[in-house]
């Protein structure tokens, strides 16, 4: 989880520098919402999340093996929103950019 995490923020950190050469209707948005993500504490409390499965609405417990996929899956989610919004936001497209940016804020539980 710690090297995914630091290699986010490479990426973070390049982007971020190279965007404001090419500001878009809501570069500040996308930025302002990575800088919020680099600040979550690492941790089993942090991270994106995704909504409670119908195995955890049963009672069940969940395996080590099931929460690291949930994980993995909500990860996998909040940067692909996050990909859209930069997509959005190189493309002009300032509602989509809203959307995917609203989409990955919550998954990161910043709304």
């Amino acid at each position: 989880m710690c090297q995914s995490r630091l290699l986010m923020l490479a990426a973070v950190a390049f982007l971020g520098g190279s965007a404001v050469a090419h500001a878009g209707p809501c570069t500040t948005q996308i930025a302002e919402v990575q800088r919020r993500i680099q600040q979550i504490a690492p941790g089993s409390e942090s991270g994106p999340t995704a909504a409670q499965s119908v195995g955890a609405q049963l009672h069940h417990q969940p395996t080590p093996g099931s929460v690291e996929s949930a994980e993995n899956k909500a990860r996998e989610a909040a940067d692909a929103a996050l990909d859209r919004a930069r997509n959005a936001d190189a493309a002009g497209d300032a509602t989509r950019c809203a959307q995917a940016l609203h989409e990955a804020k919550e998954l990161y539980g910043l709304e």
